[in-house]
């Protein structure tokens, strides 16, 4: 297993953890791309507003997907090793999040 890192703000993920990142953001970026077409050609508002919807479950399922990530290692691994502001960071993005 490749050795995960937190510090200085950046973090190695495995490639599995990559992987799935990756795919789901190529798979909103499309569905953006899906979105801008509709409006380009005249769909209808609520057919529109309806594929927004799709779109914005799609980057809460990536948010949850990377926030069980972040918890699991770089949380977990800084609260072992002393660092207890990293509870405090995690809160004040979780407060970020739900506004």
């Amino acid at each position: 297993m490749e050795k995960e890192c937190c510090s200085n703000k950046t973090k190695e993920r495995s490639e599995k953890e990559y992987k799935s990142l990756i795919n789901r953001l190529n798979r909103i970026e499309g569905q953006i791309r899906g979105i801008k077409g509709m409006v380009e050609k005249n769909a209808y508002c609520t057919d529109i507003l309806v594929q927004v919807a799709a779109a914005n479950a799609a980057l809460n399922a990536f948010n949850k997907e990377l926030l069980a990530n972040h918890i699991k290692t770089c949380v977990a691994d800084d609260i072992r090793n002393g660092k207890d502001e990293t509870v405090d960071e995690l809160v004040a993005t979780l407060q970020k999040l739900m506004k």
